[in-house]
Parts: structure tokens; C-alpha cells; sequence
């Protein structure tokens, strides 16, 4: 797959809409300017790329709006030798990103369709600290335990103990956790053998579901 040039003025203007949002994390922002979410969509929704909304993508799912990207990332705080383990793969647009912002982004999906078709895009740009998986992202993946950083990207009924036990001494998960049309975002960081709980703000997402999908 070649990747497309990216519209730089749509960039720019979504750019400064995360501004005006509070987003001020340089390296998040630059992230989002370097990986063309065009790429990363069906080709019926690449001209509305660049808009601030979530569209569909393959396995009935959907790829995040930016600024839930930028909400989730941002409050996930990650440093450039962190190791992320990214819980909901998706098309890989989000992994793309904290590529950029992380030393190993380790991602995990259901489906095995939305694995290969990341696994070309990132290819395709040229992304190597990336490393896709087909799993149960609920039980996360202990062979590459700890994580300074995970990214439940999904709503959960309740963060898994699974989880926070692959969670590495001074890291932080953030998770959008409830069972309603809206969730609380939450970030837990743990120090040593406590963890400590913040509500960052409502978001909505679709339910997490557990297993590896028969199909697709």
C-alpha cells in the first residue's frame, strides 16, 4: 500500500481545532500531523479523514475521532522510552500514533482481519516498533510484561485485574470504564503495590469484547 499525501491544510485546521481544545502536548500534536489518517480508513470515508468524527472501518467496527485519540493519548502521558501495550488495535491509526511518542507499542485485536490490514499499514509507513497481535486484549500479553503504559481503547465494565498486574512500578493505564452510552475516562497509575485512581471526564465508546473472534 503507498501512502497518500496527507491534506496538509485539513491537517491544519484539525491541528488547531486540538488546540482550542486544550491539547498542547507538542509530540502528540506533531504525531497526528506525521501519520495521514486517510491511510487508515475504507476508501469511502477517506474524504472525510481529516474531520473531527469516528468512522467505520473493517469487522464493524470504527477508527476513533482525533480528539478522542488526542484525549486518550494525552492522558496516558507517554515518554519517548516507554513500552505501551495498546489494548483495541483497530486499523492501527492510534498504534501509528504512539509509535511515534513510544519505544515499543506492543497492540492487540480480535480480529484477524484488522491485524493484517494494520500490519500493512504500518508497513507501508514505515512503522518497525510496532508489534501486532491476535489475542484477547482483556488478558492483555504477559510475554512482553511490564508496560509503563496501557491504552484500553474500548469501554469496560471494570479495568481487568490481568491488566493491572502487567502494569510496570510507576505506570498508568487509562481506560474508559462504565456500562452506560457515556464512560468515565480513568487513569490508574500504580506505585509498587498500590494503585491509584483519577477520573479525568466522560467519553463514549463502544464496549470491549472479550475472546478472539471466529471470523474475520
Amino acid at each position: 500500500m503507498r501512502p497518500f499525501e496527507p491534506d496538509k491544510v485539513a491537517i491544519a485546521e484539525l491541528t488547531m481545532k486540538l488546540r482550542g481544545m486544550g491539547v498542547t502536548d507538542t509530540r502528540l500534536l506533531r504525531a497526528l500531523e506525521l501519520v495521514p489518517r486517510r491511510m487508515f480508513v475504507a476508501a469511502a470515508h477517506q474524504p472525510s479523514a481529516y474531520l473531527d468524527r469516528s468512522l467505520p472501518i473493517e469487522c464493524g467496527q470504527t477508527i476513533n475521532a482525533p480528539s478522542t485519540v488526542a484525549l486518550m493519548v494525552s492522558a496516558l502521558a507517554v515518554d519517548p522510552q516507554d513500552k505501551v501495550l495498546e489494548v483495541g488495535c483497530g486499523s492501527g491509526f492510534q498504534a501509528a500514533i504512539l509509535a511515534h511518542l513510544a519505544a515499543q507499542v506492543v497492540t492487540i485485536d480480535r480480529f484477524r482481519s484488522l491485524i493484517d490490514i494494520a500490519e500493512d499499514r504500518l508497513t507501508a509507513l514505515k512503522i518497525t516498533n510496532v508489534i501486532t497481535l491476535l489475542g484477547d486484549g482483556l488478558e492483555g500479553f504477559t510475554r512482553h510484561a511490564p508496560y509503563n503504559r496501557i491504552l484500553v481503547d474500548g469501554a469496560v465494565e471494570k479495568v481487568p485485574t490481568a491488566l493491572l498486574d502487567q502494569l510496570a512500578d510507576k505506570g498508568a493505564l487509562v481506560a474508559p470504564v462504565g456500562t452506560g452510552h457515556t464512560q468515565t475516562l480513568v487513569r490508574i497509575s500504580r506505585d509498587g503495590r498500590l494503585f491509584h485512581r483519577a477520573e479525568l471526564g466522560k467519553i463514549r465508546q463502544f464496549p470491549l469484547r472479550e475472546g478472539v473472534a471466529r471470523r474475520l
